[in-house]
């Protein structure tokens, strides 16, 4: 199975979630989780005005808490935000209560309505408690996997986002310290190729 494209029968059990965006147009969502962090974050954000590219964050509340100038400058240059809970929490790991309130607390934080499970990994019950709190829940459809510096060379992170994206893809990229060495080689490549093959880059709202 290829993982860096989810199947359709898992898209189809999680139904509710937005896995890309329904669009005709040559265009692309990016988007970051895991920040922000001081170095990398700031890397990105000056990579994307190079190429006139709008991305979304899914930020950790606590890395927000830890560094607001870093959240503020996202917002600065029109990039969107969403909730990737406070704690980098998986959801099948621990009680609904638990992941509930580790969510409100990064929304003391994170201005938004848009949220990402942790791994992807959330239940059905946390998943509809999300839902009543007026969440709107992202999934993606191509995953770069930049975090598995151990397992994923550069040149096949690359290739994971290039070979599998689409009209409306929805991409994650992670701008945490882990996926730096993937993430340092990769967007650069793929901004310039795939503007070169006529897509923009825009934000989810």
């Amino acid at each position: 199975m290829n993982i860096n494209k989810p199947p359709k029968w898992l898209r189809s059990l999680y139904h509710s979630f937005y896995w890309n965006v329904n669009s005709v147009d040559k265009e692309l969502f990016l988007t970051f989780d895991d920040g922000p962090t001081v170095d990398v974050t700031l890397w990105v954000l000056d990579e994307l005005d190079r190429h006139n590219a709008k991305a979304t964050f899914f930020c950790i509340g606590r890395n927000v808490d830890r560094y607001p100038d870093i959240y503020n400058e996202i917002l600065k240059r029109g990039h969107s935000v969403g909730n990737h809970t406070y704690s980098h929490l998986k959801g099948w790991k621990v009680k609904n209560k638990e992941y509930i309130d580790d969510v409100k607390l990064a929304s003391l934080h994170i201005d938004t309505d848009m949220f990402r499970a942790p791994y992807g990994k959330v239940k059905t019950t946390q998943i509809k408690k999300l839902k009543n709190m007026g969440f709107r829940l992202f999934m993606w459809d191509v995953l770069s996997e930049d975090y598995n510096t151990l397992k994923v060379t550069k040149e096949q992170c690359v290739a994971n986002v290039m070979d599998n994206v689409c009209n409306g893809s929805i991409i994650v990229f992670h701008d945490s310290v882990k996926a730096k060495k993937n993430l340092y080689h990769t967007l650069p490549i793929v901004l310039k190729e795939l503007k070169e093959q006529g897509y923009l880059f825009k934000r989810l709202v």
